[in-house]
């Protein structure tokens, strides 16, 4: 495949290296000093465009690729709010994305794993959940899409849980948890990759689930089986899809 990057930094490095280690082609890259040469005639050159770039500029960067009719996997988070529109402008303009919170082929797993867990836990009213994340002081959103990934998959699945929020510690702010809430506990330290880690606490005991991250490749190499997978494929995917978990 002829693939474009839209982001080049630490993340789109590593990826242009796996993809071409797997046979593809980087045609296109683009980082915040060439954004003028994200172009609909360049994305055109491509097969497929990967984006690991801003929360800022992912909006533009997605209804770009749609404008070229270009297939789109986006690992950046942060611009979820405007999850519906982006949904709604890809099905009727017949375009096609595929976007995840994280595309480790582990993390995924951690997933589907953190649902049973959560179903589980119904018959044990008397522990308690909260998610806690921790990662580089350079992830400017928080909390981090994989954690809010988690937190709705317990919300989804655990009932006395309605609604998570978010507390990023070491702001001078101190988030206030009311029983039906589930709090995403953030930490931003120096060189830390991502570590997700759901934790269910009782009077006498405390159960651990956790995900740790131990470089970047993980998202990279899932990022490449994305865009794979996408290949011949139209429509709006998340990276589940991917996987078939029974």
């Amino acid at each position: 495949m002829k693939i474009a990057l839209l982001g080049y930094g630490k993340m789109g490095q590593i990826i242009e290296r796996f993809a071409v280690d797997r046979g593809h082609e980087i045609v296109l890259k683009i980082t915040v000093d060439n954004k003028g040469d994200l172009t609909e005639s360049n994305l055109r050159k491509a097969d497929v465009a990967i984006d690991f770039s801003t929360p800022d500029a992912a909006l533009d960067n997605i209804y770009a690729c749609f404008k070229a009719n270009l297939p789109v996997v986006v690992g950046t988070t942060g611009w979820y709010g405007q999850l519906q529109e982006v949904k709604n402008q890809c099905l009727n303009s017949n375009n096609t994305l595929l976007y995840g919170s994280n595309f480790s082929i582990g993390v995924n797993i951690f997933f589907h794993m953190n649902k049973v867990l959560a179903k589980l836990m119904n018959n044990f009213p008397a522990y308690e959940v909260q998610v806690e994340e921790i990662h580089h002081t350079q992830k400017l959103d928080s909390p981090s899409g994989t954690a809010m990934t988690i937190a709705e998959c317990i919300i989804d699945n655990l009932d006395r849980k309605t609604e998570w929020v978010n507390e990023l510690v070491g702001t001078p702010f101190e988030e206030v948890v009311k029983k039906e809430q589930l709090l995403i506990e953030s930490h931003r330290i120096e060189n830390i990759p991502g570590t997700h880690t759901v934790i269910y606490s009782s009077e006498v005991d405390e159960i651990e689930f956790k995900h740790t991250a131990h470089s970047r490749s993980g998202f990279a190499l899932g990022a490449i089986v994305a865009a794979e997978w996408l290949e011949h494929r139209q429509g709006f995917y998340n990276i589940t899809d991917i996987f078939n978990f029974k």
